[in-house]
């Protein structure tokens, strides 16, 4: 009779929930991969991105998981690696049979390790900007979340081409896959509105010195210098070379020459000045000086955090990688289960799907599911709280 009673109160409990955190803790963990390159000239992404993924592993946790099942979070540092990414790709592929992988963060280790995620079957949320990380058929379950480097580009060239008309162009960008990439996408993209650069070049991502490079772009006449790296370093001293030289030339390109990370790294606050980049409409200051309420509300969760004061990391990154999470949320609980067919299937069906830093809508062919809307201009050295106020038109 006792047992009876026993049997009968456990499933009492089971039923109103007053055991769901147990249950849930006892449950096969689905076990998310995180490609992240933490360490490296490459890092100032990921870091701000992992507060992000974190938040928000946290909070599905705390609330019991998914489908009961709590996230393990299997964090890899690629610092900034495409060789490790590689091998980190194949561990969590085939040895910690990892349900969902989210990222690697920069294109050029993503361009090495997607095909290996792709062989594997494995979901693959793609945080790299490179166009050709994207394809229905060859990468059937990679499904883009940041925007593309083409919007990057795009918006960056129809601001110098058409605010600020620019006519002589200088670019410049890193040795890195993405920096390689880019640099020729940009210039491709000039040559086609009539505009060929005055100056290009490539400079690794960790060279000490680029007086040289800053000096020969203005003795070839540029009125923009347009520079395609994530490496904050190498922005940095490509800003301080400008400030020295006393060179009153705007500065237009890639979102990271407003990293925080940059204005640590300046001689002189006013080099910042006069320095543009594609930004996030997510992460821009209204009219009436307020974030959009999605924002707010996850710089509200972020701020105690980090100690409580200014946030001081790029704050786009940081949705970006609470976004993340929240996808594979989604698309395993829609999906039912974990399984690779199903959670593609729910994938491509998805249709706005609202996170903080976009809406994001896919399709059978379309793996990129950033919209334009969402793309925009800032002000480098409006920086507050991780967002920017908008670029003068």
């Amino acid at each position: 009779m006792m047992f009876c009673n026993a049997k009968l109160f456990w499933k009492l409990m089971l039923a109103s929930g007053l055991v769901a955190g147990s249950v849930a803790t006892h449950a096969q963990p689905i076990k998310v991969g995180w490609l992240s390159s933490l360490t490296g000239p490459l890092s100032s992404a990921a870091i701000a991105e992992n507060q992000g993924v974190q938040l928000a592993v946290d909070e599905i946790n705390k609330a019991g998981g998914i489908l009961g099942r709590p996230i393990e979070l299997l964090t890899r540092d690629t610092a900034g690696d495409p060789t490790k990414a590689v091998n980190f790709a194949q561990q969590l592929a085939f040895s910690d049979k990892v349900h969902f992988v989210i990222g690697p963060v920069n294109s050029g280790e993503g361009l090495a390790a997607t095909p290996i995620l792709a062989r594997a079957g494995v979901p693959n949320i793609v945080i790299g900007a490179i166009d050709e990380l994207t394809d229905a058929k060859k990468y059937p379950r990679a499904f883009r979340m940041i925007n593309t480097n083409m919007q990057w580009i795009s918006t960056a060239n129809e601001y110098a081409l058409n605010t600020l008309k620019a006519k002589k162009i200088a670019v410049i960008a890193d040795t890195s896959g993405y920096g390689t990439a880019s640099a020729k996408s940009a210039i491709a993209l000039l040559e086609k509105a009539g505009i060929k650069p005055v100056y290009s070049v490539l400079i690794d991502a960790n060279k000490t010195d680029v007086m040289d490079e800053m000096t020969k772009a203005r003795n070839a006449g540029a009125d923009i210098v347009m520079p395609w790296s994530a490496a904050t370093g190498l922005l940095g001293r490509l800003l301080n070379a400008r400030g020295e030289m006393g060179w009153d030339v705007n500065v237009v390109g890639h979102p990271a020459l407003m990293a925080a990370q940059i204005r640590k790294l300046l001689n002189k606050p006013q080099y910042w000045e006069k320095t543009y980049a594609a930004g996030y409409v997510s992460t821009t200051y209204l009219p009436d000086g307020k974030l959009p309420a999605p924002t707010q509300a996850l710089v509200n969760k972020v701020r105690p955090l980090i100690g409580g004061g200014e946030i001081d990391i790029t704050f786009w990154w940081v949705a970006l990688g609470y976004d993340t999470v929240k996808m594979v949320e989604h698309a395993i609980k829609k999906a039912g289960s974990t399984d690779p067919a199903a959670i593609q299937k729910v994938m491509e069906e998805t249709k706005n799907f609202p996170g903080v830093y976009a809406t994001y809508s896919y399709s059978l062919t379309q793996r990129d599911g950033f919209p334009d809307s969402n793309m925009i201009m800032n002000t480098a050295n409006t920086f507050k709280d991780g967002s920017f106020k908008p670029a003068p038109r």
